[in-house]
């Protein structure tokens, strides 16, 4: 650094030469000898430092141009997934009805639906199909609604279900074993509208249902919904979506049976079906998966 005078200071240079010798010197006075050179003329003199101003001026330095590296805040990884919340899920629902003959069960829903009732209808294992509505919070509340229907003759007979707590595996099992019992059923679970569901998010949002959890309408808003899965971390009950109506677009989502397939609803008035994430058509309409739990 070079002063006013013309002169080249070493205080740092000295500092480090010489600071072995005050510390095994510790006759030596609080104050300590820095030697300054090479001035215009070639003549050197000696100037005593004050130790504690050099000291501040070290701490200064290092303040500068050591601490803000230490300090700055780590960015995340673009890599890392977006936080979402759970799905809602459904504590107790209330089930109306029993019938052999499918149309009889989607005039039942058609009819529920009309009284502002989110209902939808399913195939049960004993091969009658049911129709159910409303996620309560408690057996006491859905039990007071269904009498409240029942007295006024929008329902004949009613029965409250109450969804278990399953481990993540079991929740998995049940989800593909659920959308399986389908498969052969003509899809009619589209709403009144393509706004509503002729994108066949109706399938899945019951399967998941049925399980105890509230998907959104649409397989857009499904596929806003859940976190992002790369294909070769699929697992059985994630959601695989595709984009049949053009880039850009979630309009086609099925469920994933864990074995390299998916089941699906191909269109409205078709059978639910298991398709291979291969086939040559939905390998190159594939936009992704998410997974919800």
């Amino acid at each position: 650094m070079i002063n006013h005078n013309g002169k080249v200071q070493t205080l740092l240079w000295d500092y480090h030469t010489n600071f072995q010798q005050v510390v095994q010197s510790p006759k030596l006075p609080a104050k300590y000898i820095v030697r300054s050179f090479m001035n215009c003329s070639g003549s050197s003199e000696n100037r005593r430092v004050d130790f504690e101003k050099l000291t501040v001026w070290l701490a200064l330095v290092f303040t500068l141009f050591f601490l803000p590296g230490c300090a700055r805040t780590p960015k995340k990884s673009s890599l890392e997934p977006p936080f979402q919340p759970p799905l809602v899920s459904i504590h107790y629902t209330i089930q109306a009805g029993a019938f052999s003959d499918m149309e009889n069960a989607i005039r039942f829903t058609d009819k529920l639906r009309g009284q502002g009732l989110d209902a939808y209808h399913f195939i049960d294992p004993t091969g009658l199909y049911k129709v159910r509505f409303g996620n309560f919070a408690s057996r006491t509340a859905a039990n007071n609604r269904a009498q409240e229907l029942l007295s006024q003759r929008i329902i004949n007979d009613f029965y409250v279900v109450a969804f278990k707590n399953y481990s993540t595996a079991d929740l998995r099992n049940k989800i593909v074993g659920t959308a399986y019992s389908f498969i052969g059923i003509p899809y009619r679970w589209g709403g009144a509208s393509a706004e509503e569901g002729f994108d066949c998010s109706g399938l899945t949002r019951t399967v998941y249902r049925l399980n105890g959890l509230e998907l959104p309408r649409s397989s857009q808003g499904q596929w806003n919904a859940g976190v992002p899965v790369r294909r070769s971390q699929l697992k059985k009950g994630d959601l695989v979506f595709f984009h049949t109506a053009g880039m850009g677009k979630i309009s086609h989502v099925g469920i994933y049976d864990g074995n390299g397939k998916f089941i699906h609803a191909p269109g409205k008035g078709k059978d639910v079906k298991r398709t291979s994430l291969n086939n040559r058509y939905f390998r190159k309409k594939y936009a992704g998966a998410k997974a919800f739990f």
